[in-house]
């Protein structure tokens, strides 16, 4: 695989157009691409390796499933802490 030098067109999604379109590489570090022009709009942004950020629709679904997750796991933890904190007593019944 050749160099990636400056100006060289690259792949990447836009997030400005939506979609994966031609760049322009504006910045280099490392041998890698850090930041891109896209070639349609214009618009310039850090290199997103192609990779459309995740939706408002996903960001949500993953906030619910952490919190479901998060109030099972303190539903666990605090009926154990209450058996734990309530002896067991021996009543004899005459």
């Amino acid at each position: 695989m050749h160099e990636k030098r400056l100006g060289d067109v690259i792949d990447d999604f836009c997030v400005k157009c939506r979609r994966v379109t031609n760049h322009s590489i504006v910045s280099i570090i490392e041998q890698e691409a850090a930041k891109v022009r896209c070639r349609t709009c214009y618009h310039d942004h850090d290199y997103r390796h192609e990779q459309a950020p995740p939706s408002k629709k996903e960001l949500k679904k993953a906030e619910a499933e952490a919190q479901a997750l998060r109030d099972a796991e303190n539903a666990n933890g605090t009926q154990s802490a209450v058996t734990e904190a309530v002896p067991e007593v021996d009543v004899e019944i005459t």
